[in-house]
């Protein structure tokens, strides 16, 4: 049974990926269209990396600046979904679940990039103060990100909206 779930997990991180995918080449209308499909299988209770995962990625295929910050908040609730369920420590109300969820790091790792994205999305729907809460919120959370490509990448994303917002 926790094979079955597995392969099931990992199916669902496929086709995430293979979404993402098609974003990162340019066809952001099948990409948008995969994600809202498999939104709604995986459902408002489904697994948070999946859910923070996909919104993540759903929120950059939006045209429409409210509809990526609300994408980018259901990311972020995903993510905050998970750690609450942790509790203090790994443990609490719903630490079982968590604590046995082999991805919680990786949700973690996106906590940076999903207030950076935030901060962006406010930027543009001029909400200068709620983008400067979430920058802040981006770096302090860069912290705990390796000094690898990503990590770097992150906190050089971060810096050049901080210039941008410096310039506004």
């Amino acid at each position: 049974m926790v094979e079955q779930q597995e392969a099931s997990d990992d199916a669902v991180m496929t086709r995430i990926g293979q979404a993402i995918m098609l974003l990162h080449g340019g066809d952001r209308e099948e990409a948008r269209n995969r994600f809202g499909a498999l939104w709604s299988e995986i459902g408002a209770d489904g697994d948070a990396l999946h859910r923070c995962t996909l919104a993540h990625y759903m929120a950059d295929t939006q045209d429409d600046p409210g509809d990526e910050l609300a994408w980018d908040l259901r990311a972020l609730t995903a993510a905050d979904g998970l750690r609450a369920a942790e509790g203090p420590g790994g443990e609490g109300a719903g630490g079982a679940r968590a604590a046995e969820h082999r991805d919680t790091p990786a949700v973690r790792a996106f906590y940076p990039s999903l207030h950076l994205n935030l901060a962006a999305d406010y930027l543009k729907l001029q909400r200068p103060e709620s983008a400067r809460i979430h920058l802040q919120r981006a770096r302090a959370a860069a912290v705990s990100l390796a000094d690898d490509g990503y990590g770097g990448g992150v906190r050089a994303a971060i810096d050049r909206l901080e210039l941008r917002m410096r310039e506004e």
